[in-house]
C-alpha cells in the first residue's frame, strides 16, 4: 500500500487499524524533558490551592494551564 492510499482510506473515514502496528506505535513530539522553574511563594501557594480545589496535582495543573496557552498563542 502506498502513502497516498493510506492517506486516502483515513481521509475517507475508513478502518485503517489493519495497517498499523498498535505494538510499535508512537507519537511523535512527547517524548518529556525535565525542566527545573524557580518560583516565588506565593505563586507556589496559588498553584497548591487551584491544584487541590481542582483534584489534581501542581504538575498537572501547570502542564494544563502552559499548554492550554501554549494553543492560544
Amino acid at each position: 500500500m502506498t502513502t497516498e492510499e493510506f492517506d486516502e482510506l483515513f481521509e475517507e473515514g475508513k478502518d485503517i487499524s489493519e495497517f498499523l502496528d498498535l505494538k510499535t506505535a508512537r507519537r511523535e513530539g512527547l517524548a518529556k524533558r525535565r525542566v527545573t522553574v524557580e518560583l516565588p511563594e506565593w505563586i507556589i501557594q496559588k498553584l497548591d490551592q487551584q491544584a487541590m480545589k481542582l483534584g489534581v496535582t501542581r504538575q498537572s495543573i501547570i502542564k494544563f494551564w502552559i499548554s492550554e496557552k501554549l494553543k492560544s498563542a
